[in-house]
């Protein structure tokens, strides 16, 4: 058992045997103490029950202590520090042992089964193939995956979908954009409206028709399918190679237009007006939202037959339910903030446990070369896109630099730092890390230095060795809090905050020496480093190299 289930656990217990909590699940917080004084790890639960039980923090925390049945294997000490924190000081023997386990799980190593038996499905990107994929949409990608990534690491089976719409204005708008970038390749002069798909791209989907069929198309009308079916071919296999590039890849995509074909979407209205919840005005049929808290009630079907937004979501997320997901994320940007909550309303509307859906929304991301916004090029339109940004500085420090601030916040990416070779770039500082240590792995080999023995893991005493391993301890930890959070910006910080331990552990001590013991010590250490790196990155969607 981790260290950290190990001391809810027993917690727990104690406040059972207290009657202080009836449920046998009660939230015990722990927190890493910021200061090795306070120990290890501390939980606030005494000041958390003060209220309750009408008690001094403190007064709670020494009569919890008292109750308390710890291991002395595992637990050294416990102490109350300032209003009522209970510190908890780990047995250096125990931190010891931790090297064996890292060693022993390998590639398992931080994983858990919280989800064991669980189906998650994470629904990411759902951009329409209107037009090549932008850095916003490459943020989405990075999260979206990423957010799979902890889902699996917590045992549950994953499914990452791809939802889209190729039917509706927007999709007959590119269509006649192309037709008439089309026309224009063939000498024709065009008045091309401002809304229609600007960039280079339309162009290059003109000559590729062009080249295919020469001018047998010229007469064909606005409506004609070719146009649009031969954009939504091509863009969408643009979009797929780029998620690709980015380490994206999808199970399933989910066209909205088969909603209408199945009758998904008469199925809804047909449930909600069983129900009493909508009703027709001004030739509209409206939601009544303000049954579920909205301020006001909302169209889902205009006056013209025209569904809006809401409605196919709705019959959507309907079918995640049906088809038995046990967890459903979605990952949206800034502009669904306003939406999604109407879908939720229609769903337990419709009688759905809407508990089991995760909401996720990201803020946008602004280019930047220091103080200034960049603009990279406009060979594609207005926008930069998702391959500019990975031809300059590659996958792993896209994602990495995706993955580095709150989804909750707006992201500057910073192509100076992004674009530097050195360790002054986050993403590198952390690599640098791992392929130091295959670099001292392959030294310790040609200096017989192995680990056929087990090694004296006692002789590691001084003040960075063990930093180092009470840090990769809590590594487990991380993993948990980002399955109850779902945000990955946790562990890039840990990452981050590891590998400068590490760094510090490289400058001041030699792994391999004339002390043939110490070596073989700290050559345990190292690689058990090296594999929580490697783990970690792995989830992150980032390579751990070898050299560097």
């Amino acid at each position: 058992m981790k260290m950290e289930d190990y001391i809810r656990e027993q917690v727990r217990k104690a406040l059972l045997e207290l009657n202080w909590v009836e449920d046998e699940q009660f939230p015990v917080e722990l927190v890493r103490t910021k200061s090795k004084e306070h120990g290890d790890i501390a939980t606030n639960v005494a000041m958390r029950l003060a209220r309750a039980l009408g008690k001094p923090p403190r007064a709670i925390a020494e009569e919890l202590i008292a109750h308390l049945d710890l291991d002395p294997r595992r637990i050294a000490r416990v102490e109350i520090a300032g209003p009522g924190f209970i510190n908890f000081f780990y047995n250096p023997e125990w931190i010891y042992s931790q090297l064996e386990e890292i060693l022993a799980e390998g590639e398992n190593y931080g994983r858990n089964d919280i989800g064991k038996g669980k189906r998650a499905q994470v629904e990411f990107v759902s951009a329409n193939p209107t037009g090549p994929l932008t850095i916003g949409h490459g943020r989405q990608a990075v999260l979206g995956d990423t957010v799979a990534n902890i889902l699996e690491a917590c045992g549950y089976e994953v499914q990452r979908e791809y939802y889209f719409n190729n039917a509706g204005r927007q999709m007959r708008i590119l269509g006649d954009s192309v037709r008439l970038r089309y026309l224009e390749l063939l000498g024709e002069k065009i008045e091309f409206p401002e809304e229609y798909y600007q960039g280079e791209y339309i162009k290059d989907i003109a000559r590729y028709l062009l080249e295919r069929h020469g001018d047998s198309l010229r007469d064909r009308p606005s409506d004609d399918p070719i146009f649009r079916e031969t954009a939504e071919k091509l863009i969408f296999e643009d979009i797929k190679k780029t998620l690709k590039r980015l380490g994206v890849e999808f199970d399933s995509f989910y066209n909205e237009k088969s909603l209408y074909d199945e009758g998904k979407i008469d199925e809804v209205i047909r449930q909600l007006r069983e129900k009493g919840l909508v009703y027709e005005k001004d030739g509209a049929v409206w939601f009544k939202t303000t049954e579920f808290g909205a301020q006001q009630d909302r169209v889902i079907v205009k006056s013209t037959g025209e569904p809006t937004y809401r409605l196919p979501d709705i019959a959507y997320h309907k079918t995640k339910f049906d088809r038995g997901f046990d967890l459903i994320v979605d990952v949206f940007g800034a502009d669904h903030i306003a939406t999604y909550p109407d879908v939720l309303a229609g769903l337990k509307a419709l009688g759905y446990d809407v508990s089991r859906v995760r909401v996720l929304i990201h803020q946008f991301v602004t280019l930047m070369e220091g103080e200034e916004k960049v603009k990279m090029s406009t060979r594609r339109a207005t926008f930069v896109t998702l391959d500019e940004l990975l031809d300059k500085v590659g996958e792993d420090v896209t994602r990495f630099f995706f993955l580095m601030r709150s989804m909750n916040s707006h992201l500057n990416f910073d192509l100076s730092l992004a674009t530097k070779e050195s360790e002054e770039n986050p993403v590198f500082y952390v690599q640098y890390a791992h392929a130091r240590i295959c670099n001292i792995e392959k030294f310790a080999a040609n200096q017989g230095v192995g680990l056929d023995q087990p090694p004296d893991l006692s002789l590691l005493r001084t003040e960075e060795e063990l930093d180092l391993i009470r840090k990769m301890v809590d590594f487990p930890g991380v993993i948990r809090r980002m399955h109850e959070t779902l945000e990955p910006q946790n562990l890039t910080q840990y990452l981050l905050e590891f590998a400068a331990i590490f760094h510090k552990f490289y400058f001041e001590h030699r792994v391999v020496s004339e002390d043939r013991e110490l070596s073989r010590a700290r050559l345990a250490l190292v690689k058990a480093a090296k594999r929580v790196i490697a783990n970690g990155l792995r989830i992150l969607g980032v390579s751990a190299p070898e050299i560097m």
